[in-house]
């Protein structure tokens, strides 16, 4: 039996105003063939399709295609665009027979002129295959699901935690769908909801009992424990996403037709009521100087503050200094730490030395449309590599690299400033500087909810900052222009 894996992975900002090119991929990794299986065994949606694969009643070969993955950014460049899609037919057309494909997707991921490049890539991977090869994908909890995504695959296995802690795990409940197709005679059966609603991410939290995003995650984990569930997901949609066919949606694939009528009406059940609690998606958001004055005002513990505006896990552009300039305001009596992408300025404290000071003026190079540069005397505490494993939000033995960087401080203000675009949460990126983010007075984390799973329970408070970017929790004041109309929140609307 041979089993083709690959990984097109990418969530995208149509705000952004920098677009993803080949070299933003190749700055991740990029890798082909059997060093796919060598180097992403223990590692999320691969490592979850290799592990299970092996797993197997009958021994499985393993074909490696194509793993792209780039940091969350603008949409890809058309010229980039093609060659991903080209290497990854190319890789499959090379394979020869093979039995079933293992693909690991975002779902949010946009191209200059192609708004679905995942649904893109599953079409043209199902022309390739033919009807009766089955096709299994994996796909963010943010996907925006479209019909030609949902029509050309067998099953759609989507995350179910946000902060994302089960990356691996849906990796291995796609293989296990596919394991399903072809040993057990699983016929899918899809049913499939679009709701006409975006919604911020800073509540969609699935670990917090409180919240309506923990609820559904408990109905789908049960849904799937029934023998004839492939599988059961919510797709609450990246929200900086001007295309068409925008939205929330609901999937539930059953194991064959007689389940067909189960699958209908739970996943129209799921859908209504999820539209009828909307409102309860809404964060609260705080004004920038008042935060920092209460991270300030707290003598013991650690505030966490979210720039989710400026949120690089939300494709933002990682360079503002909103709530820098707040936190210059005052004397902290333990380091108050603030990361910013400023390949710049890590250039010249490289130059430069650890030890000098230097005026630095930084912040406001790559989205200026947002966010002014901000200019002060610094001291070049450290300068390190940004080399790291990631595990927890987003990574199970993730390798990440964000190239150079530096540690810059200002009285005991610690500026954590990178080459390239990450992780700006991640509690590895600050003690990869030397820093203790546990310890700190305060931290912001650039990330809108996926932080807390690091934080939430190593904080005093925690609070999200109104600031501009890229990725702002009201993005409805945002000139949209391509999204279907009506669309809530934009449009109020009664009862689907």
């Amino acid at each position: 039996m041979r089993i083709a894996i690959g990984q097109l992975w990418q969530e995208s900002n149509t705000f952004n105003p920098l677009p993803t090119t080949w070299a933003d991929f190749e700055a991740f990794g990029h890798f082909e063939g059997p060093a796919i299986i060598d180097q992403f065994k223990d590692t999320n949606e691969l490592g979850g399709f290799i592990q299970t694969l092996r797993a197997f009643p009958t021994p499985v070969e393993i074909i490696g295609l194509q793993r792209f993955a780039a940091w969350p950014s603008g949409p890809i460049d058309a010229p980039t665009f093609r060659l991903l899609i080209d290497r990854m037919l190319g890789s499959l057309s090379q394979a020869g027979r093979i039995d079933g494909v293992l693909l690991a997707l975002h779902g949010a991921l946009v191209a200059d002129g192609e708004p679905d490049v995942s649904g893109h890539l599953l079409a043209r991977v199902r022309e390739l295959v033919g009807p009766s090869v089955p096709i299994v994908a994996t796909l963010d909890l943010h996907a925006n699901m479209t019909a030609r995504l949902v029509a050309a695959a067998d099953v759609l296995t989507l995350y179910h935690t946000a902060p994302h802690i089960d990356v691996m795990n849906t990796g291995k409940r796609a293989a296990q769908a596919l394991r399903r197709i072809l040993f057990e005679g699983a016929k899918p059966v899809t049913a499939f909801r679009k709701l006409p609603m975006v919604v911020p991410a800073e509540r969609a939290n699935t670990q917090d009992p409180n919240s309506i995003s923990f609820g559904i995650r408990k109905t789908l984990e049960g849904w799937e424990r029934n023998p004839f569930v492939l599988s059961a997901g919510i797709a609450t949609v990246q929200p900086w996403l001007d295309i068409p066919e925008m939205g929330t949606s609901v999937l539930v694939t059953c194991a064959g037709p007689e389940w067909r009528n189960w699958a209908e009406q739970s996943c129209s059940e799921l859908a209504r009521a999820v539209w009828q609690r909307r409102r309860e998606y809404l964060p609260e958001i705080v004004d920038p100087t008042w935060a920092v004055a209460q991270a300030h005002a707290c003598s013991d513990g650690l505030t966490v503050i979210s720039d989710s505006a400026d949120a690089t896990t939300s494709g933002s552009t990682g360079d503002s200094t909103v709530l820098l300039r707040e936190m210059l305001k005052y004397t902290w009596p333990r380091p108050a730490i603030v990361p910013i992408v400023d390949p710049a300025v890590v250039a010249e404290a490289d130059r430069l030395g650890v030890g000098a000071t230097f005026a630095a003026t930084m912040g406001g190079t790559r989205n200026r449309r947002d966010f002014q540069p901000i200019t002060l005397d610094v001291t070049v505490n450290s300068i390190f590599d940004a080399k790291f494993i990631l595990s927890g939000h987003l990574g199970d033995k993730l390798p990440i690299d964000i190239g150079r960087s530096a540690v810059l401080t200002h009285g005991n203000v610690h500026i954590v400033a990178t080459s390239r675009s990450g992780p700006h949460f991640a509690p590895q990126l600050f003690q990869t500087a030397g820093l203790d983010p546990f310890t700190a007075s305060l931290l912001i984390a650039k990330s809108p909810c996926g932080f807390r799973a690091a934080y939430a329970d190593q904080s005093k408070q925690i609070f999200v900052a109104r600031a501009p970017g890229c990725a702002p929790s009201d993005f409805w004041n945002y000139p949209f222009i391509r999204i279907p109309r009506p669309l809530w929140p934009w449009d109020e609307m009664g009862d689907l």
